[in-house]
């Protein structure tokens, strides 16, 4: 080979080298934002509205509340911003999430954590920003947060697990997340009913929390028959994909919340017959749910300590430790305020005992991820 074919060998090598750097470069620098990351406003503002629900309200606990709404707001307007950059940058990543067999589930987080901000403001920031604006944004909140829910709820099943007819091997707890929204939207609504004066507006509030409660335990039995299906085979998964078994404790912790607390708020919306109707049937079913919630805490507990000592790695699934724990801690208070009982008032303490706990480690280990963007690369 003479000198002149060797230059232009090197050259179309040196070349192709420095295309394929560069291509490496985009891709390495290309943002990556699924929808899972509003998970995180979830699991911090649910601290705040947990903190608020406790039957135990010891001093400095107001100021902890405070700090967890400040911090969820904070964290919602990064994420948006964060979206709303990665649509920009990325299109067709961005376009691709709603395709995705995995991805797509987890766009039910974004309603839900609209309403975790709008119901947090409500219960915790009305002390700092004056109860009108409160209720203004606790009322857009839910106002959106119903509509996307509902969307997410009828949209990503029909075409991931019905027309998409997955096999019982590829189900995983996020499968619920598009269906649990409107559970979120129910409790939310009795919350919002209370802040409302006695008219159509309230009526029409409890109303509708009423048929998103229905509508969420419809559409989570079958996800949960399916999961259980799944579970008896002995296969769960792979390892990053253990935390979102606890996402199956969400819409039990969840639907035992709104159960109770539209009933106690029903007195001031419905005639006495129904509002004793609803009454039993919160206790009822608040009883029976939360035990069965309990007794998926340890299943999913047994998982995750099995994983952790044969390795778990880190990623964007841990916050399925936080939200679906605070729903628990939110169920336990609210089964305190209507049926009474030390039980569920010990328990409501110790698991946002857990809570603080599990959200301060998945907090640092997202905090590091984001500041080495290891979290932030597309795969």
């Amino acid at each position: 080979m003479d000198m002149t074919t060797m230059t232009a060998t090197t050259g179309l090598a040196t070349t192709d080298l420095a295309t394929a750097t560069g291509r490496a470069t985009v891709q390495r620098r290309a943002s990556y934002v699924p929808p899972n990351w509003f998970a995180a406003v979830m699991g911090t503002g649910i601290i705040a509205i947990a903190a608020h629900s406790l039957p135990w309200q010891p001093a400095g606990l107001a100021e902890v509340a405070t700090v967890f709404w400040l911090l969820a707001c904070t964290v919602f307007a990064a994420v948006l911003v964060a979206t709303v950059r990665h649509w920009v940058r990325d299109p067709e990543i961005a376009r691709g999430h709603h395709a995705h067999r995995v991805v797509a589930h987890f766009y039910g987080a974004v309603p839900m954590a609209i309403m975790t901000v709008g119901t947090s403001t409500m219960v915790v920031g009305a002390t700092v920003i004056g109860r009108d604006l409160a209720l203004g944004i606790d009322v857009v909140c839910w106002v959106i947060g119903t509509i996307g829910g509902v969307f997410t709820a009828v949209a990503i099943p029909y075409r991931h697990l019905i027309i998409g007819r997955p096999a019982v091997g590829a189900a995983f707890g996020g499968w619920l997340m598009p269906v649990v929204p409107p559970m979120v939207s129910a409790s939310a609504a009795a919350v919002l009913t209370a802040q409302l004066p006695a008219g159509w507006a309230s009526h029409g509030v409890m109303a509708i929390g009423g048929v998103m409660f229905v509508l969420a335990a419809l559409a989570s039995l079958p996800i949960m028959g399916v999961l259980a299906a799944r579970l008896r085979t002995g296969d769960v998964g792979a390892a990053h994909m253990i935390p979102t078994w606890w996402i199956v404790l969400g819409p039990l912790g969840q639907s035992v919340t709104a159960a109770c607390l539209l009933a106690h708020v029903s007195p001031q919306v419905v005639a006495a017959p129904m509002a004793g109707t609803l009454h039993s049937f919160a206790v009822g079913y608040g009883l029976t749910v939360w035990v069965a919630a309990t007794l998926w805490i340890v299943v999913a507990a047994r998982l995750t300590a099995r994983t952790l000592r044969s390795g778990m790695p880190f990623a964007m699934t841990w916050w399925s430790f936080t939200f679906p724990l605070g729903t628990y801690v939110t169920g336990s208070s609210a089964l305190a305020l209507t049926v009474g009982g030390t039980v569920f008032e010990v328990v409501a303490v110790v698991g946002f005992t857990v809570l603080v706990v599990a959200w301060s480690v998945v907090a640092v280990r997202t905090l590091r991820g984001v500041v080495s963007r290891e979290l932030l690369r597309a795969p």
